[in-house]
């Protein structure tokens, strides 16, 4: 088969890229990125030169592009990782999540429409349900929780995954949607809590947490992430919705502080600062229905998670200081 997976220089497509290349050597994976500022293609320079591989630069919202794309490559599969992600960001400038999220997911679903793709696959976010209360413990995301968002980020996601779910009843394109919970892992991008941590601390700098750091994320690291996505892609029911969960809750504080920690680091460096516009609570994830249906599970604890991407920056300094230089939006054009 023949898979589009968009958004595959950032984080999460990534390392997905990295996964199903080296795992399925008889499919061929065309990897397409806009190469904005999130996207690097350091992340995925490595795979140049696999048979079952190829790059394009390009995006998602270009209507006319991406229907030249699809005639010329007859796509069996999308995978839509592409996305703009960083709640912050949203808050100062909504417009292009709206752009990116909303309306490339459109581009992309009438393009799969129209050369009769197999599958179309959504990675979406918990953030979409909104937040739990942080006293209630007892209380998980289901597929069937309702939508209640807080930021224009998990907006314009809630938007596009409400988009995917019409496409699949109204015009019957075979669609799965997944929601994730917090990710982390190698490649990300250093504006997310544990990049920032890391390379912060390297520099002995401040370490800006909102609030009181007590606000509750569910863990989940980006490999377990991926196999459950393949998973859903291959073997998920059509018009389905599925959460990957990582049973693993911590406050932001805490994760500072293990972090500090591995690194040696004293405490000292955390800066508490003013919370963040409409910060949600607490996430938490219940995946029941990927495992039962699927046979997904997780294969990190968030302890050995959490130490193996600490090392993993820390013997990888030098893609970090190219991103904090912008000498990383080089990495295509001197290709």
């Amino acid at each position: 088969m023949k898979f589009l997976v968009t958004g595959g220089a950032g984080f999460i497509g990534s390392n997905y890229m990295h996964y199903v290349v080296n795992k399925y050597p008889n499919d061929y994976f065309v990897c397409l990125d806009a190469l904005t500022y999130a996207g690097n293609y350091n992340n995925i320079k490595d795979l140049e030169g696999k048979e079952n591989y190829k790059f394009v630069k390009g995006d998602i919202t270009d209507r006319e592009f991406i229907d030249k794309l699809f005639d010329t490559e007859k796509f069996d599969v999308v995978i839509n990782f592409a996305a703009e992600s960083h709640v912050d960001n949203s808050i100062k400038n909504p417009a292009i999540f709206l752009t990116t999220n909303i309306l490339g997911t459109q581009v992309l679903m009438d393009a799969s429409l129209k050369y009769n793709i197999k599958r179309y696959h959504q990675v979406s976010t918990d953030e979409v349900y909104g937040d739990l209360p942080l006293d209630r413990p007892d209380l998980l995301f289901t597929e069937d929780t309702p939508i209640h968002t807080s930021s224009p980020y998990s907006s314009s996601k809630a938007g596009a995954d409400l988009l995917v779910g019409a496409y699949h009843r109204t015009f019957g394109l075979p669609t799965t949607i997944s929601r994730c919970s917090n990710n982390y892992g190698p490649y990300q991008f250093p504006e997310k809590l544990i990049p920032v941590v890391i390379s912060k601390a390297l520099k002995n700098e401040s370490i800006p947490v909102y609030g009181t750091g007590t606000n509750v994320r569910d863990w989940i690291h980006v490999i377990d992430h991926n196999v459950g996505v393949d998973l859903i892609v291959r073997n998920g029911k059509v018009g389905e919705v599925y959460n990957l969960g990582g049973h693993s809750e911590r406050n932001n504080l805490d994760v500072v502080k293990t972090i500090l920690k591995q690194m040696g680091k004293s405490e000292d460096l955390i800066s508490f600062v003013e919370d963040r516009k409409g910060h949600d609570l607490r996430y938490a994830i219940d995946s029941t229905k990927a495992e039962k249906e699927l046979g997904w599970d997780r294969t990190y604890t968030f302890e050995k998670g959490i130490s193996e991407t600490v090392d993993w920056y820390l013997n990888n300094t030098e893609w970090i200081d190219n991103i904090l230089s912008g000498e990383y939006k080089k990495a295509y054009s001197e290709k």
